[in-house]
């Protein structure tokens, strides 16, 4: 039978085990960390080559996906055209055609499309990594405040990079393809710039997701209070409806909406997250 004493000396064992990275020299953090990266460097090369195996159906349907008339949400805003008699809401063409100006254009394009997929695929695992080289540096109530950050980080992220990918790339593209103001101006698009549009549109929106996550972060560490953004709901409700304005491809309040619902609903949820953060805190320094 364990002697009050023995217990002790057990929990301190245990306390100093969980503690153990945190109180690890500079150098001996700096080897944490690399380590970290070389994991997450395989993963991403591992991810990689999921996407070279499979790269026929990465270029023609995922990022040639958005060129096309019969991608998802074109056909989507064709038959919202048609049940709400709204004819400019459909898209009849998309007057540009990619071209390559290098001579090694298109063997970058594939490593650069390939790396583009291991970010997206394997973003879920950076930031399990990061919680790995975070989490010893925590203390047992930080760790259950923080429990979950992997997964509902991961699914707004994912979240995040759908709606970019389904709503903003192809509403954008259809938008950028249409200004026209000459008939004499071709459009002609590098096959590099129209990569760069759609990774960083897909990419953003991703992060930009992610917000709750980096609201309730600040509101941790006291920076962000609920009262604050509930003050600065107005101009928060300003930008979004600029940003959404500007990406939509008509002037129809169907479509802007479409566009920044989702970022009224994210400004929101990091309200009543900060709001939560806020009240926990109270209730422990009762």
């Amino acid at each position: 039978m364990s002697t009050p004493n023995s217990k002790d000396l057990i929990q301190a064992i245990k306390d100093k085990g969980k503690n153990i990275e945190a109180e690890m020299s500079f150098f001996d953090h700096l080897e944490v960390l690399r380590w970290h990266f070389v994991r997450s460097a395989i993963a991403i090369c591992i991810f990689a080559g999921i996407a070279f195996t499979f790269y026929d159906f990465v270029f023609n349907d995922i990022i040639m996906g958005p060129k096309n008339l019969n991608f998802w949400t074109y056909r989507m805003m064709c038959k919202a055209a048609d049940a709400f008699n709204l004819a400019d809401f459909c898209v009849k063409k998309i007057p540009f055609n990619i071209i390559n100006t290098e001579l090694a254009g298109q063997f970058m394009l594939q490593i650069n499309s390939c790396l583009l997929m291991a970010l997206m695929m394997g973003f879920p695992y950076l930031l399990f990594e990061i919680w790995l080289f975070v989490k010893p540096a925590l203390t047992d109530v930080e760790r259950r405040s923080a429990r979950g950050f992997v997964f509902y980080a991961s699914l707004l992220f994912i979240l995040g990079a759908l709606f970019g990918y389904y709503i903003v790339v192809p509403l954008s593209i259809n938008f950028l393809a249409n200004v026209s103001l000459s008939d004499e101006i071709v459009n002609q698009i590098t096959i590099d710039n129209y990569l760069s549009t759609i990774s960083t549109l897909t990419l953003g929106c991703g992060i930009v997701f992610l917000l709750p996550i980096l609201v309730f972060i600040l509101s941790k560490i006291g920076i962000m209070t609920p009262e604050f953004m509930r003050a600065s709901r107005r101009y928060a409700t300003v930008i979004i409806l600029v940003i959404a304005a500007v990406i939509t491809p008509s002037a129809d309040i169907i479509t802007m909406l479409t566009v920044a619902a989702p970022m009224f609903l994210l400004y929101e949820i990091s309200i009543m997250v900060s709001a939560d953060v806020k009240r926990k805190k109270l209730a422990q320094e009762k």
